[in-house]
């Protein structure tokens, strides 16, 4: 079961994080972050933090069988 939070916390952060840098970099229009330089760089944070929780996901979803 462990593998499988991993998993789904490291994917969403990986979708949430490409959403806020785009919307950072003023490519989605309609909110309040559009254009805000912060979120540009939070975004792309985010997005790391996602990738090495999904790698872990992944590994403890090997180990298991």
């Amino acid at each position: 079961m462990r593998g499988w939070f991993r998993l789904t916390v490291g994917l969403l952060a990986v979708v949430v994080g490409a959403l806020w840098t785009v919307q950072g970099l003023g490519y989605v229009d309609g909110s309040v972050m559009t254009g805000q330089r912060i979120w540009a760089l939070i975004g792309p944070v985010l997005v790391l933090i996602g990738l090495v929780a999904l790698w872990y996901g992944l590994r403890a979803r090997r180990r298991r069988g």
